[in-house]
């Protein structure tokens, strides 16, 4: 079995494109990141925004 790079330094180099691919694969899983983190935070506030309204709401007895 031949491997593409010989050594785990030609691998993060990759002939001098490697601060390219692994920028871009950084900026990818940021991104990626965002988008799952983002809409969660935003469902936990609104829920607690829900629960504070139903508080405040409810008929005192």
């Amino acid at each position: 079995m031949k491997f593409q790079f010989e050594s785990i330094t030609d691998l993060l180099f990759m002939s001098g494109h490697g601060p390219y691919v692994w920028g871009a694969y950084l900026v990818t899983f940021c991104a990626v990141g965002l988008l799952i983190y983002i809409p969660y935070k935003l469902k936990r506030q609104i829920i607690a925004q829900v629960k504070r309204q139903q508080k405040l709401e409810k008929p005192a007895h």
